[in-house]
């Protein structure tokens, strides 16, 4: 303390020729008060805490002690400089005060932590201290306030603009109150610390992604975070104190009492435990969530309480659907490009073939639905492809279905998918071929094997672009342009109930007949010589071109399996080909007496049609029965040899050389049954 025996020093700026002046050589002193002052200080303090408390504790300090101003600060060490909590001066309340320390006469308090006093002459001790100045002070008087362990805190200050005298009596008195504003000041910012903890650890959950609910032990819910909030769509003063059971699906409940159960056998500080399967959530609107889940177990107070952090797994799943729709779009590339690779392009220069190109290029470029007529085998995919390609669509899939080779029970799953659970079987969610070829083209083949229940939802598509897939109340919508393709007559077929009369003029929007092979012989050696050349370079060798006889005897035979056939035939000579030179002596005349009237029919397996007869030779046809009679007993006799397995290895279809779903169609169409027993 500054006194007669131990004078104070100031920093900052002073004349050189001033003195510090003591309690003992100032003129007319003034004395601090008598034994009323602590009654009045007590009295106005005794029942205020923090800001009340420094406001009442300076107010009662300068009224007691009669002088101009009287604060209590805290300090602020990032800035060096002291924050008025409460600041009395002339009569009234100074807001909003904050004093810089380096230069003022607060310094010697804060740096050396020790009382000082400037009995007078204060402005001319710190010319440069503008707030003593303004103020027009001549004294002060400061105490440190100090945490536990010696730090800064702040200080107590009281200032008059008359000189202050000295007195013990005020100085003890001073000091209790300054440890009295210390010990409310330490409890202030230790309040303020927990705010600010709390604060953060309340912004730290509110700033989490994943949905935090805290329970109690009686799994009612005391809190949320705003995630959570969002994810189940309420608001916090809705649920608190509710079961939190409100909020999960059916049987999640038991789920999660067997995960709490486990949760609570295991040790202190072990008490957690990640759900592998999640749980089933439900949003209070009542649509639900899949939500991978955490939980944990904590006591305060005594009491138990569990956190549960739960992830919304929608958008992953989503994510993870749209990854399978896109492999599954791949994998359909990817067959698309092998069977455009296996089926070649389209060659021809007949009239007739011309013509079909014509119309083809006039409606690709709409999105008109066409419907592709003709016998099998004469090419109707490729002309589908044809028409895709050269559409708006064309940078988008195509999509193939054969509607002949997918049984009756699994078509609609097919065509437009299912939900996980819609059947036996269905493990997981799939998209169906619809869905899939949203934006692109579906290519319907064998469209008069659809089942009259599922052409009512096919004609829904073509008219209003929506479906729903199998085990699912929602409603899908699509844009997918249809390309159909049949060797039957719709037409009658619709006329005699077998086929709806709507969805046959809904298809049939444009129709395109696709000739025959017999019906454009002038283009049997340009696909010969296609064909011969891609079979060439698959296998390696080198191949002399066709002779003139080769053509002659080519064109000479009906080809009733059409294109098909003829890359059949001319596979099967590549393969037999010796020194580069084609011989159809063993292939040709086998077909002609055997399978000529095979639709899709390749060539005959071993033990299947009867000897070959002389070269040269061909079967006598002349009647479409009798073509459909002789690949009917073709076909049985393939079957039985095979054991009626259609597929496989050994089966007819790989004895005839033909897609096993042909040979199914082939069945159907000329009434072949499998005999009982």
């Amino acid at each position: 303390m500054a006194s007669a025996a131990d004078p104070t020093t100031p920093r900052g700026p002073a004349s050189a020729a001033l003195t510090t002046p003591t309690l003992f050589d100032m003129p007319e002193p003034r004395r601090f008060g008598d034994g009323l002052l602590l009654h009045s200080i007590v009295e106005g303090t005794a029942s205020e805490t923090g800001e009340r408390f420094f406001m009442r504790l300076v107010e009662a300090l300068a009224k007691a002690l009669g002088t101009h101003a009287a604060w209590v600060t805290e300090y602020v060490p990032e800035r060096e400089s002291l924050r008025a909590l409460a600041f009395w001066v002339g009569g009234s309340w100074m807001s909003e005060f904050e004093h810089a320390v380096p230069g003022t006469p607060c310094e010697i308090v804060i740096r050396e932590r020790r009382v000082v006093h400037f009995p007078d002459r204060l402005t001319s001790l710190y010319p440069n201290d503008r707030d003593v100045t303004s103020l027009g002070v001549v004294s002060y008087l400061g105490f440190p306030l100090c945490d536990t362990d010696d730090r800064i805190l702040g200080h107590l200050a009281v200032m008059d603009t008359k000189p202050m005298e000295a007195d013990e009596r005020a100085r003890a008195l001073f000091s209790i109150f300054a440890s009295r504003a210390s010990a409310e000041l330490r409890r202030v910012l230790a309040d303020r610390a927990v705010r600010e903890r709390e604060e953060k650890l309340r912004l730290l959950i509110d700033s989490a992604m994943d949905a935090i609910v805290e329970l109690d032990a009686e799994r009612r819910i005391t809190r949320l975070n705003r995630a959570a909030e969002k994810v189940f769509g309420c608001e916090t003063e809705a649920v608190i104190g509710t079961p939190f059971e409100r909020l999960l699906e059916a049987g999640e409940t038991e789920k999660l009492d067997r995960s709490i159960g486990e949760v609570e056998s295991r040790p202190e500080g072990e008490q957690a435990l990640w759900l592998p399967r999640g749980l089933a959530a439900r949003r209070l609107d009542g649509t639900s969530f899949a939500a991978e889940t955490t939980l944990s177990r904590y006591h305060i107070g005594g009491r138990a309480y569990f956190t549960l952090i739960l992830r919304n797994v929608e958008d992953r799943l989503a994510a993870e659907r749209q990854i399978r729709q896109l492999t599954d779009h791949t994998e359909y590339l990817r067959q698309e490009i092998l069977e455009l690779h296996n089926s070649g392009e389209l060659v021809g220069r007949s009239p007739r073939f011309v013509e079909l190109l014509r119309d083809l290029d006039q409606v690709a470029p709409a999105d008109t639905s066409v419907l592709l007529l003709g016998e099998t085998g004469t090419g109707k995919e490729l002309i589908a492809r044809a028409i895709h390609a050269t559409s708006r669509r064309r940078g988008e899939p195509l999509i193939k279905v054969n509607c002949a080779a997918i049984p009756a029970t699994l078509i609609e799953s097919e065509f437009f998918g299912h939900e996980r659970g819609a059947f036996t079987g269905a493990t997981a969610r799939r998209d169906g071929r619809f869905a899939l070829a949203d934006g692109g083209t579906i290519f319907l083949d064998e469209i008069g094997e659809l089942p009259l229940e599922l052409q009512a939802k096919l004609l829904r598509v073509l008219q209003e672009g929506e479906f729903e897939p199998v085990g699912s109340s929602e409603t899908r919508r699509v844009d997918v342009r249809v390309i159909a393709a049949t060797n039957r007559d719709l037409l009658t077929a619709a006329r005699d109930g077998r086929f709806r009369e709507d969805l046959y003029y809904r298809l049939a929007v444009f129709p395109l007949q696709v000739p025959a092979l017999r019906e454009r012989r002038e283009d049997i050696a340009v696909l010969a010589a296609s064909f011969v050349e891609r079979f060439a370079t698959r296998l390696g060798k080198r191949i002399e071109p066709l002779t003139p006889a080769c053509i002659a005897r080519l064109e000479s035979y009906p080809w009733p399996g059409n294109v098909r056939e003829l890359m059949n035939v001319i596979e099967r000579g590549v393969i037999l080909a010796r020194d580069g030179r084609m011989d159809l002596t063993r292939t040709l005349p086998e077909l002609a007496e055997a399978s000529a009237g095979s639709v899709g029919a390749g060539a005959v397996g071993a033990g299947v049609s009867p000897p070959a007869p002389d070269a040269g030779t061909t079967a006598p046809i002349r009647t479409i029965q009798d073509l459909e009679a002789l690949e009917r007993d073709n076909l049985l006799r393939a079957l039985d040899t095979a054991g009626w397995r259609v597929a496989g290895e050994n089966g007819a279809a790989a004895l005839l050389g033909t897609k096993p779903s042909t040979l199914s169609s082939r069945m159907k169409a000329l009434g072949i049954q499998r005999p009982r027993g």
